[in-house]
């Protein structure tokens, strides 16, 4: 099963635990880190952005992810939101299994 870490930001905590509790609750993620104090440099529309941020490390499999970005993209406050997905390689078996049982628990409910 092709498991990822999917990688976005957001301005401030509460729209980032509002991302997340919306994440959780489609069980398209098992499991979130928020992680604040994110110093972000980028352009935007030719201007240099100096910003702070928080970073969501959302930990999901390969078959959730289009249902995860149509989520992040529907209720993401930024016009781009940042989504990055990186296949996770290998991990604690009893982790992995973990994430799936999280995943598929309430699967069986919609």
């Amino acid at each position: 099963m092709g498991y990822q870490l999917i990688l976005t930001t957001c301005a401030d905590m509460d729209s980032a635990e509002t991302l997340a509790g919306a994440l959780l609750e489609a069980k398209l993620a098992a499991c979130i880190n928020i992680l604040p104090g994110a110093r972000s440099l980028y352009v935007w529309q030719g201007e240099l952005q100096r910003d702070n941020e928080v970073v969501l490390l959302i930990k999901s499999r390969q078959d959730r992810l289009p249902a995860l970005r149509d989520l992040i993209a529907a209720q993401h406050p930024y016009e781009l939101p940042e989504l990055i997905a990186v296949p996770i390689e290998d991990g604690s078996q009893a982790y992995l299994s973990w994430l799936t049982q999280q995943l598929d628990h309430q699967t069986d409910h919609q």
